[in-house]
């Protein structure tokens, strides 16, 4: 049975007359009623009101499409994550043509996977302070501008220390897109989905992108930077959406949205870098992104140098690695919904241990091609089920700290690792790509089974 919250308020009613035309009442000394006798009119009424809700109101978990303005800023969120897969996937296809075009060795290269990790740093440090100056809008404005900015410039291809440089700036406008987005969207009903669904446009993004800078740099005889012609109109278009989408949510409506958020910043954070919970998930992301961008990175630069493929046919393989990628996102959260992360994440770690090995030790191109492809397929689901694993083990104060300090440290794997793998490269050859990535996936089986179980979401 429902019960309805009633309060009492004043009504002021027209006194009653005995007849229609009776004249004004008077005191007996010719002035009007006393105020006394006018409140004597007035008539207490019950009657439905909204009032503060009771101690024992619950938080309303929000869904992509409830509040109905969820619909437009997840759809931006998608977009957003397109353009930051599309960046991160373009480097494996150009690495190629950027070391005869400088003149650089593969050490030398690898600076443009190892710049993002300062700007991954940055996101992570002021984060919560934008949320809480400037709200989501904030996010939405400056994460798409990064990218514009850098893009324009690195498309008139400057020097090489210049585009180093630029990177670190894309990196900072990827993890502040990469934690805000995945730490609201984390927290929604059947998180592992919508997560899945953000992430598989992100895989999107990286599927379509080693296709297109193939294609223009070896079917159309274009220079490597034309590429990031497509990227600035890309970011432009982000900027516009994610604005338009995310305009109303301000500093007020953040904090009005996050009460407990408004505590004191630099505690929240010093929490949150002290819980188990964010040091489990960020050293998850960090083995997970960096054995993904090595993948994505090197595997065109595997395929020419190691199973002697075309150039053209090494650029569709990493197609297929973010085209698995993109498949398993949008299909296996389901699985991971009805199954739980715990178990879910057992078994997909499972087929990509066995995959990378086929990938490793079978020395046939189109071995190599379906089993990366398949890689992708069961890699791709690890991330957005580390992220909805940090959701329910951290407070729900902590989740842009948490979130935003684990999403930037696995930036930072997507980082340092590709980066490593390109220096042992310049000694030992690109095929140390196979067991760094093997290490990488058993060192994820040992963390994952290191998380506690779901219980309950801590209060502090």
């Amino acid at each position: 049975m429902s019960s309805t919250t009633t309060a009492t308020v004043e009504i002021e009613l027209e006194p009653i007359q005995d007849q229609a035309d009776a004249p004004e009442r008077h005191n007996g000394k010719d002035e009007p009623t006393s105020t006394a006798e006018s409140e004597r009119n007035k008539v207490a009424v019950s009657t439905p009101t909204e009032l503060p809700p009771p101690i024992t109101a619950v938080h309303t978990v929000q869904r992509w499409n409830s509040p109905r303005t969820n619909v437009p800023r997840v759809f931006a969120a998608f977009y957003a994550f397109i353009v930051v897969g599309m960046n991160d996937a373009s480097y494996g296809p150009l690495i190629p043509y950027l070391e005869p075009y400088y003149n650089i060795s593969y050490t030398i290269v690898s600076l443009i996977f190892l710049s993002p990790f300062l700007g991954y740093s940055l996101a992570a440090l002021s984060i919560s302070t934008i949320h809480m100056h400037f709200g989501q809008r904030g996010i939405a404005v400056v994460a798409p501008l990064c990218h514009l900015i850098s893009y324009i410039i690195i498309s008139v291809h400057p020097p090489y220390p210049v585009l180093v440089v630029l990177f670190i700036l894309v990196g900072f406008g990827n993890g502040l897109e990469d934690a805000g987005w995945c730490a609201w969207i984390g927290n929604m009903v059947n998180a592992n989905r919508i997560q899945g669904f953000l992430h598989s446009f992100y895989a999107g993004g990286a599927t379509i992108s080693p296709l297109i800078a193939t294609a223009m740099v070896t079917k159309a005889g274009l220079p490597w930077y034309a590429f990031y012609y497509m990227m600035s109109a890309a970011s432009f278009v982000e900027l516009i959406t994610s604005s338009w989408a995310f305009w109303p949510q301000n500093a007020t409506k953040y904090r009005e949205e996050n009460q407990r958020q408004s505590d004191d910043q630099s505690g929240r954070t010093r929490k949150a870098v002290k819980n188990r919970i964010t040091w489990l998930c960020a050293v998850f992301l960090l083995c997970y992104v960096g054995a993904e961008v090595s993948l994505g990175g090197w595997i065109v630069t595997f395929m020419i140098k190691v199973r002697s493929a075309s150039p053209y046919a090494s650029g569709i393989s990493s197609t297929g690695f973010w085209a698995g990628m993109t498949v398993g996102r949008a299909s296996l959260g389901f699985l991971t919904d009805k199954f739980g992360e715990r178990i879910s994440v057992v078994v997909y770690l499972a087929f990509a241990l066995a995959l990378e090995i086929i990938f490793w030790l079978v020395p046939k191109f189109v071995v190599s091609a379906i089993a990366v492809a398949f890689l992708g397929f069961f890699f791709g689901p690890l991330f957005p089920a580390g992220i909805v694993m940090a959701t329910k083990l951290l407070p729900v104060h902590l989740h842009v700290s948490g979130v935003g300090f684990a999403t930037a440290l696995g930036g930072t794997g997507g980082a340092l690792l590709p980066f490593a793998v390109g220096a042992i490269a310049e000694k030992k050859g690109v095929k140390v790509l196979q067991p760094i990535v093997l290490a990488l996936i058993i060192v994820l089986f040992v963390i994952w089974l290191s998380f506690p179980r779901v219980k309950k979401r801590e209060d502090d």
